[in-house]
């Protein structure tokens, strides 16, 4: 194979997160995003090494046996979806084969299916299960109409229209739809990426599953006095239109440069600033820039996964982390069988809806501290306990007895590691959004003498390449005796680069 090369071949599996393995001959193979296994695929080099390419998809020249046809018509047009034409048993399957290899990569879990491997949990929803969706506003194509919708595959530009996907909400597709008519009318102009000039920038809707609550906040520039009251009027218009009811309508400014969803300043046109959601028998505020599992149901098995591999953590007694807390789910989950529940979590605004939501579940031992986890556990252990968060609380911290982590996707920072390692707690419970970065944390567990005793994937994410697993951690006896591992910070980016290479 030489660089610029297009070769065929058989894609022979998948793995995470969707890198087709393709098959040339017997010496050599592709990696290329975007495939199913059996497919036969014609595929464009990029590089070589030792056999082993990585290349772009050029065609499909032959389906699957087992590929249907895709319900959605963005299918291959957006990035969103990479499985929707596999059957929904098919996608477990793979994503079950995908995480499972990941797993037994790991040195010392080479046999975790002994009955410690529990398989994949489907989600109870597959179509219409996301509660918070991100619209970008631009042009499908070069100078064309405004458009407003998802990312097409590949592209940083272009934008393709979303009010058909089929993941996201049906009120979603009405509320995208109305608000491009209307700003198409009003001739209001979007944010160029390039030339940092325009007004419209994203659209961002969260809808309650079990409230039917919803949330529109329209993120633009300050480029522009457009009124948008007239915004407002016509999305509460649509009153009986919509299945949900619309109880917040936001306008807010962003001026960065990076084409990301964020708030220098944010004004409620309408309603409250937040809408409300029921999970487990709790009530949840949650505001615009909170983080709350996309899949609500599926979110509901995945936590009442945790709750059973939890267990019985000292019958009331016990102390708990809860690192990584976001808007304090787990936490206040954990409540009802715990001592004390301390939950960590960088983003303020997501501590202060889990500080209300505590007093709006009556729960009166959950404390929520905002800082950086590593920076957190570094002052408590270095110290008596106090840390002081970065809304200048200040708390003290009492040894636990239990920690659960429940990271972003890059996974626990190595120093955070070491100090989780060094409690010494009997058990850990890490629910992972990125199997990559989970085996890769977990090498490092294992070599402080614990094992894992419990596994199991939990998709929420239907149609995509993405899925979660929840991890019971035990220590072994002889761990007692600390064997000390040092990771330093450039070993830690050595790894992190070689998995962005490998995705």
């Amino acid at each position: 194979m030489k660089r610029g090369e297009i070769v065929t071949g058989t894609v022979e599996r998948t793995d995470y997160p969707c890198k087709g393995i393709v098959r040339i001959d017997a010496d050599n193979s592709v990696t290329v995003k975007n495939v199913i296994p059996g497919q036969k695929v014609s595929v464009r080099v990029k590089k070589v090494r030792n056999g082993r390419g990585e290349g772009s998809l050029v065609e499909v020249l032959d389906k699957a046996e087992n590929e249907i046809t895709p319900a959605c018509s963005l299918f291959g047009i957006c990035g969103g979806c990479a499985y929707m034409n596999l059957s929904y048993e098919d996608q477990l399957k793979l994503k079950e084969g995908q995480v499972l290899r990941l797993l037994k990569g790991v040195r010392g879990l080479e046999d975790i299916d002994d009955g410690r491997w529990e398989g994949i949990k489907g989600s109870p929803v597959q179509f219409g299960y996301r509660n918070k969706m991100e619209y970008t506003f631009g042009d499908e194509y070069k100078d064309g109409p405004l458009s407003l919708g998802l990312h097409k595959r590949g592209s940083f530009y272009d934008v393709a229209d979303a009010s058909v996907c089929k993941i996201a909400d049906e009120d979603y597709g009405l509320i995208v739809s109305e608000s491009l008519r209307f700003f198409r009318e009003k001739n209001v102009s979007y944010y160029h990426r390039m030339r940092h000039e325009g007004y419209l920038r994203h659209l961002m809707i969260r809808k309650a599953c079990h409230t039917d609550e919803i949330m529109v906040a329209i993120i633009t520039t300050t480029q522009s006095d457009f009124d948008m009251e007239q915004y407002k009027d016509m999305l509460l218009g649509l009153g009986d239109k919509l299945k949900g009811q619309i109880v917040s309508i936001i306008h807010t400014y962003n001026d960065s440069l990076a084409d990301i969803v964020q708030s220098d300043r944010s004004v409620t046109l309408y309603g409250r600033d937040y809408i409300t959601e029921k999970m487990l028998g709790m009530e949840f505020k949650i505001s615009e820039f909170s983080f709350f599992q996309t899949n609500t149901r599926g979110a509901e098995l995945l936590y009442e996964t945790a709750r059973d591999y939890i267990g019985d953590i000292g019958q009331g007694k016990a102390v708990v982390y809860d690192l990584y807390s976001g808007t304090g789910t787990i936490a206040q989950m954990m409540a009802p069988v715990a001592k004390k529940v301390y939950g960590v979590e960088i983003v303020e605004e997501a501590v202060m809806a889990a500080r209300e939501n505590a007093m709006l579940n009556g729960i009166d031992n959950c404390e929520f501290i905002a800082g950086d986890v590593m920076k957190v556990l570094d002052d408590a252990v270095s110290g008596d306990g106090s840390v002081t968060g970065l809304d200048g609380s200040i708390g003290r911290l009492k040894k636990p007895d239990f920690i659960i982590l429940d990271p972003p996707r890059d996974g626990v920072h190595p120093k955070a590691l070491r100090r989780i390692i060094d409690y010494g707690v009997e058990r850990i419970l890490y629910i992972s959004c990125k199997p990559t970065s989970l085996v890769r944390d977990l090498e490092v567990f294992l070599a402080h003498g614990y094992q894992v005793t419990r596994v199991v994937a939990v998709d929420q994410f239907f149609a995509t390449s993405h899925v979660e697993v929840c991890c019971l951690l035990e220590q072994l006896q002889s761990a007692k005796e600390h064997i000390e591992i040092t990771i330093d910070a450039e070993d830690y980016y050595r790894i992190k680069d070689s998995e962005k290479k490998m995705e």
